[in-house]
């Protein structure tokens, strides 16, 4: 009995010293700022998995939220109901941004309303940061709600900076803040962090690789300008007047953006192009992914009617509502001929050309099918969660970019002989059926993707818990301002030691005068002395 009591003894000992040692935060409580849509998939994932480990998560939230619920299990949440709250008709405004993209490249519209296109572009992406900085104001000018908030006792905001009103939240509560993040508001994040030369790196909304031409080199940084005046005098103006509203001319609000202790970045270099980083950007990417899991009986049943030919799998996400009839029944029409099955997420209008081998979804579990041993090729549009999970399970891709990065997206992937890119606005049946005989019959493709999963599944730990470890961490240690660099406070001119220069030159032109100088008054001397002799 007494060596049972020893034993006891000894392993509640181990115990206590496994939970001393052990490096988590117990209980922590964190405010979230997430962004709408299919970010939010990304940010609810990472809230479920801090609920798991015993986090307390509170979200913010609009009342007329798209995908963010008000209620659910893993979270609590703050509701705040805008003044001009955004109507339901602009949950389409990607969609009526597509169709109007694909007029212009198809018909080769005129300068002036390619032009006009733009700016009312703009003015939207103006509305929506206005929108976005409203949420802001009804926070800050709601006593109450301010009040409760601050007794509530955060440990930490995590926020998605792409509608950045989290971080004045997390300034006024003087909380350190970890950043779900890819984009920001002047585009690609390392933009605004690390170091980031124009002559490789390519610049966001320039689909380019990092070896690029005199002239890509010239379009790269042309992109890079207008990026910055678009942030600049179109985005920020709306962040600006808060900060100045509530904080003070001294408080910068682009300062406040780079200053995050952590950057949760949600790619990794298996398929992105090397660039400099720093120490407080933290890979992610594919945090998502995970092993398949069984089909539905209805599911398995149609795929393993494949046979050997296996199937394909086609999603374009929600913008597939933007493609005309004409494009999709040419896709249709391509289908039609292989002997592969084929799996389509669609929405909208029925394509023409529906061939028996087709299988038309609203909805289709994703993750589950690419990681189906039977799946040949993914036709995806090029959203980064489609992208990581082909990668993850190994499946080549046929991209149809459409809008923003995809084409950057695709782009990487068909530099490494992983995808088969085409054109949405030139696509036929013929084309488009060449494009996917290629890819399912040149080994090359699979093998480049297959590559590329061995590589990015080769990790110490998975990117989620990567992202859990450095967000504990944060709350752990109050912060991770080791790791931030104060460089982004420093003037412009001193940044690219400008002023350095200038005094080097000054020293050097100095020397030189002194030294030309010195030289012209000997020669005046020695020309004196000769004078006389001569004479």
């Amino acid at each position: 009995m007494g060596s049972i009591s020893g034993l006891s003894l000894l392993l509640l000992l181990v115990m206590s010293v496994s939970l001393l040692t052990n490096p988590s935060v117990h209980g922590g409580k964190i405010l979230v700022f997430p962004v709408d849509g299919s970010h939010w998939v990304n940010m609810n994932l990472l809230i479920q998995s801090l609920h798991t480990r015993g986090h307390e998560v509170t979200v913010v939230r609009t009342a007329t939220s798209w995908y963010v619920k008000e209620n659910a299990p893993h979270y609590r949440s703050i509701t705040v109901t805008l003044p001009e709250a955004i109507s339901i008709e602009e949950q389409d405004f990607f969609v009526t941004f597509l169709v109007k993209m694909l007029v212009i490249q198809k018909e080769g519209a005129s300068l002036i309303s390619f032009v006009n296109f733009y700016w009312e572009m703009l003015s939207a992406l103006s509305k929506i940061h206005q929108q976005a900085s409203l949420l802001g104001v009804e926070i800050f000018e709601n006593k109450t709600l301010m009040q409760s908030i601050r007794e509530m006792h955060f440990d930490m905001v995590l926020l998605d900076p792409g509608l950045p009103v989290g971080v004045l939240v997390a300034h006024e509560l003087k909380l350190p803040t970890v950043f779900n993040v890819r984009w920001i508001t002047s585009g690609e994040g390392h933009f605004v962090v690390a170091p980031s030369p124009t002559s490789y790196v390519p610049t966001s909304g320039y689909a380019a690789s990092d070896k690029m031409t005199f002239v890509q080199r010239i379009t790269n940084t042309f992109h890079y300008v207008l990026n910055t005046c678009i942030d600049k005098f179109i985005v920020c103006p709306h962040y600006d007047r808060l900060v100045d509203r509530y904080f003070g001319p001294d408080v910068n609000f682009y300062h406040l953006l780079q200053g995050a202790d952590i950057w949760l970045m949600r790619m990794d270099f298996v398929f992105e192009f090397p660039r400099p980083t720093m120490p407080n950007i933290v890979y992610i990417g594919g945090f998502q992914c995970k092993p398949s899991a069984p089909l539905s009986s209805e599911l398995e049943e149609f795929v393993q009617s494949s046979g050997e030919h296996g199937f394909i799998l086609m999603s374009l996400g929600t913008l597939v509502k933007g493609l005309p009839l004409e494009i999709t029944s040419e896709i249709a029409a391509a289908f039609a001929q292989i002997p592969q099955k084929v799996i389509w997420r669609h929405a909208g209008e029925r394509p023409n050309n529906l061939g028996n081998n087709t299988l038309l979804v609203k909805w289709m579990p994703q993750n589950d099918l690419l990681g189906h041993p039977k799946i040949k090729a993914f036709v995806a549009h090029g959203g980064t969660n489609g992208i990581y999970e082909s990668i993850y399970h190994g499946v080549p891709i046929i991209g149809i970019p459409l809008l923003f990065d995809q084409f950057e997206n695709v782009l990487r992937l068909e530099t490494r002989g992983a995808a088969k890119v085409v054109d949405a606005t030139k696509l036929t049946r013929q084309n488009f059926l060449e494009a996917i005989q290629e890819v399912l019959h040149n080994p090359s493709y699979r093998n480049n993707m297959k590559h590329l999963s061995d590589l990015h599944r080769d990790k110490p730990m998975h990117p989620l818990e990567t992202a859990l470890f450095w967000i504990e961490f944060v709350m752990r240690h109050n912060g991770a301002s080791h790791l931030r660099t104060e460089s982004y406070k420093m003037p412009r001119y001193a940044y690219y030691s400008v002023d350095v220069i200038c005094f080097l030159l000054a020293i050097l032109l100095l020397l030189t005068a002194t030294v030309v100088g010195s030289i012209r008054f000997l020669c005046f001397q020695l020309c004196r002395r000769r004078k006389p002799k001569q004479e």
